[in-house]
């Protein structure tokens, strides 16, 4: 049995640290039973920049600190004695049922986990039966990701360069089939990450201390960097010859993100792009209103991961003002900090369509490639199916504030 070391933890189970808990860290997926089992695992296996990259957020890490407090402030009032023989997790996305109500979220660089990430994740979404969103920034063709049967392909855009780059992205992506697109509005200006500086020695030119650590990681070596450094495939045609280097194209590309975005350029999206349109990064409820204004077919509120602006509210601290305002006109969804089977719960009940996950399955990714996906995805499955269980409600339909209370809530009046 292999294990991760003790890993502190306040709990009413332990007393002074006992007993000792450790995550399991092994290969036999039939013995991960938690996501965090998958993140031991990844960080057991990968460099520390990696780990830097994935983990990480933007300045002092508030806004992701606050992905995960926002879910622990909702606790369940649960009912009893409801027939719950029939559960199921199943609901439409976009008019098409899903095997849950969530998608894989879009990230970018995969192939620093391993190569041909972006497949293995695109291939475990259709096998299980949940969208698989594809960044511009992936590291896989957008049209080798299309060729696998049964996925629901959402293509993700940034909008960089001249406008003849987004519609050409959007030429391709309507070739490939691409069901949904995914505009990201949040990352024209890029965060201040700090523990991405920290691993480099120069702006092109990792640090020795960077180096030596991914040499002490053959495994990662051999998996994702057998070709060598990856490449952005979908994009690497638009940038000059002289700046195709991973580091050089990964600034050319930033350099060229447009600080105008606006709400002109989404009209113009619109306007070029018949199929279904998601907005994605919307944190203030304006801008739901004028989201709707334009025409969208959903809004996904995000943070980008805790990534981009720190000290921002959390998806979830947005959600019922979100429902609120958009009432049943278009699709809602939110993505951020969702790590367990009951973060979706919640999610739903305070007004979400469905939601995202972006490091739940990288973690799997990490840890196993395709079936560890795949085994992420099972897991917070299981998870939301015993717990639907536990709160006495028959299906996800069923779900509504009403079966949540804020810790801060005032507390009931006297009679």
């Amino acid at each position: 049995m292999n294990t991760s070391p003790a890993i502190p933890a306040v709990s009413v189970a332990q007393m002074h640290g006992s007993p000792r808990r450790r995550y399991y860290t092994g290969r036999h997926l039939d013995r991960v039973h938690a996501i965090s089992d998958l993140r031991a695992r990844t960080h057991k296996l990968m460099p520390r920049f990696v780990l830097e990259y994935l983990e990480g957020g933007a300045g002092e890490e508030a806004t992701l600190r606050r992905e995960r407090e926002a879910f622990a402030e909702w606790r369940y009032r649960p009912h009893t004695l409801v027939d719950e023989s029939h559960r199921s997790l199943k609901r439409p996305l976009l008019g098409r049922e899903a095997a849950m109500p969530l998608a894989i979220a879009p990230t970018g660089l995969n192939g620093l986990f391993m190569r041909h990430a972006d497949m293995a994740l695109a291939r475990a979404a259709a096998q299980f039966g949940v969208p698989f969103t594809q960044s511009t920034m992936s590291n896989d063709r957008m049209e080798d990701v299309a060729s696998i049967a049964g996925l629901r392909h959402w293509w993700q855009l940034y909008v960089f360069g001249g406008e003849e780059i987004w519609q050409e992205l959007l030429r391709r992506a309507e070739s490939c089939g691409c069901e949904a697109l995914v505009l990201t509005t949040n990352s024209q200006i890029f965060g201040d990450r700090e523990w991405d500086s920290r691993t480099r020695a120069t702006r092109s030119r990792p640090s020795l201390a960077t180096l030596i650590d991914a040499a002490c990681h053959p495994r990662w070596c051999a998996s994702a960097l057998s070709h060598g450094m990856p490449r952005f495939a979908n994009v690497i045609d638009f940038v000059p010859k002289d700046r195709r280097g991973f580091f050089e194209s990964a600034f050319w590309i930033r350099e060229q993100m447009p600080r105008s975005l606006s709400w002109n350029d989404i009209a113009k999206i619109r306007d070029r792009w018949k199929r279904p349109f998601f907005i994605k990064g919307i944190l203030h409820p304006d801008d739901v209103r004028q989201a709707l204004d334009h025409g969208v077919d959903g809004i996904i509120l995000g943070s980008h991961g805790g990534r981009q602006m720190d000290w921002a509210i959390s998806a979830l601290d947005m959600l019922r003002e979100a429902r609120e305002i958009i009432g049943d006109r278009v699709t809602l969804l939110m993505s951020g900090g969702i790590r367990h089977g009951t973060d979706m719960l919640k999610a739903l009940a305070l007004g979400a369509d469905g939601v995202l996950t972006g490091r739940a399955t990288l973690y799997g990714l990490c840890a196993d490639g395709e079936d560890g996906v795949y085994r992420a995805l099972d897991i917070l499955k299981e998870q939301a199916m015993n717990e639907l269980g536990q709160l006495g409600v028959p299906s996800i339909d069923a779900l509504g504030p009403d079966i949540l209370r804020h810790m801060h809530a005032p507390p009931f009046p006297q009679v």
